[in-house]
């Protein structure tokens, strides 16, 4: 067999390997159903389908602990409200409907009237398995989509100004006055890298304006754009008046750790998957 012949077939088989490989390496995810969303922000005031989730978790346990301490006035109460919260997944997500264990959960009915404690438990975990599944299969997506934040619909306005930008734009003009900073710092052009800092520091300003309409509290503005970064910031100022490239640098780090990397850090990757999810 020739040289050129032999490099062929060997480049088939790679090429094999390779497909087969990335073959199976291939994951897919199951989306929920399109109804489950307007049971969830913005679509519902209140985040109902996930406080159904709560509601019937809690209910269980005291089922569960009831049942095993034979308090049977109190295990009748809180059948009553799990019944009432599990019958509600298939009103709210009718497509739902036939994977519920209507059957477990009649016979959990009757342990309870019962006081089998032994029956009430048994039927709990039946019904639980059927929670769990549906866990596996659509927890992670509906997370990703309903309680990831939608950057995407944001518009952030400038500060003494009408002109506004999308969320995405804001975050590339961010990005580029922090560069802008360190390129002109390196060169010593120190009075263009102080105007990219003010710009900086007011652009963050508006940023900061917009987290407020999901962080309603002041702790997560305070973690990301507080003290630690305004006080980075601030150095960055003092050492391009100074000349001082090297606390321009680690100023410049710091403050970029603390405004950009731990916000990325919680919301980005969850953005940018949610974003591929979307059909």
């Amino acid at each position: 067999m020739g040289m050129c012949k032999l490099r062929c077939l060997l480049l088939v088989f790679i090429g094999v390997c390779v497909s087969a490989g990335l073959g199976a390496a291939e994951k897919w995810v199951s989306l929920p159903p399109a109804s489950l969303s307007q049971w969830y922000k913005p679509q519902n005031e209140r985040q109902v389908w996930l406080h159904t989730m709560f509601s019937l978790r809690r209910e269980m346990q005291a089922v569960t602990e009831y049942a095993a301490s034979g308090e049977q006035p109190l295990l009748l109460k809180w059948t009553e409200r799990f019944t009432k919260h599990y019958l509600s997944i298939a009103e709210m997500v009718p497509e739902w409907k036939d994977e519920l264990e209507y059957e477990w959960l009649d016979q959990l009915r009757l342990a309870a009237q019962a006081g089998d404690s032994n029956r009430v438990i048994q039927a709990v975990k039946k019904i639980g398995q059927g929670c769990n599944a549906c866990h596996r299969e659509f927890r992670a997506t509906v997370a990703l989509l309903y309680r990831a934040p939608d950057f995407s619909a944001i518009s952030i306005k400038r500060k003494g100004s009408d002109e506004s930008q999308s969320y995405s734009e804001l975050m590339r003009e961010l990005s580029m006055l922090v560069n802008r900073i360190k390129i002109a710092s390196d060169d010593k052009k120190n009075e263009q890298a102080l105007n990219a800092l003010a710009q900086l520091n007011s652009r963050l300003g508006d940023l900061g304006g917009v987290c407020v309409d999901c962080h309603k509290d002041a702790a997560p503005r305070e973690r990301f754009l507080g003290k630690l970064t305004q006080n980075a910031l601030a150095d960055v100022g003092r050492g391009l008046e100074q000349g001082d490239q090297k606390l321009v640098g680690r100023s410049l780090g710091s403050a970029a750790v603390y405004a950009c990397a731990r916000c990325h850090a919680v919301h980005r990757s969850l953005y940018d998957i949610s974003e591929q999810l979307k059909p």
